[in-house]
């Protein structure tokens, strides 16, 4: 069995019940989630004028290999309505694989860990809370080392419903 690390997000429609459903697909299709972060509304990242983002963290124990995986939730978002048209812009439905065991990959498809991981307070304030002490593979930082020294200042809080 495989540990992976995924952030879902959403900032179209009704976020929170669009990551219930994410959450559903991937526990049906991907493997068994184990843990899951709180919500947290986030500031938009790279294209600002957009509304702000729900993000959440997961840990996933899979058997798929990472290509599998990352193909296997390209497939969830599509079937969700997730189309791709603007770089950084809003979307229905993202989810990306942050780490996967403590694997390497760098290949046109897919690279791991996420390279911007350390730069991104959206990521690693929800990595944190489900994973502080898990090691960045190639920084051998762990994820509260990496918000610790974390530039991005973008709000990010957690959803009260």
């Amino acid at each position: 069995m495989n540990t992976a690390y995924l952030l879902t997000g959403s900032n179209l429609g009704e976020s929170v019940q669009l990551l219930a459903q994410a959450n559903a697909y991937i526990n049906q299709k991907c493997g068994k989630i184990v843990q899951q972060s709180f919500l947290y509304e986030t500031a938009p990242w790279g294209m600002l004028e957009q509304p702000p983002f729900i993000n959440q963290a997961l840990e996933l124990s899979t058997t798929l290999t990472p290509e599998a995986l990352m193909q296997t939730l390209l497939g969830i978002e599509a079937a969700m309505g997730r189309q791709r048209t603007v770089k950084y812009g809003p979307r229905i439905i993202d989810l990306d694989v942050l780490f996967y065991n403590d694997e390497v990959l760098a290949t046109p498809f897919l690279q791991l860990p996420h390279p911007a991981i350390p730069q991104r307070r959206f990521v690693l304030v929800p990595m944190v809370e489900i994973a502080p002490q898990f090691m960045h593979p190639i920084l051998q930082e762990s994820m509260q080392t990496l918000l610790t020294k974390c530039s991005d200042t973008s709000n990010v809080q957690k959803k009260m419903s």
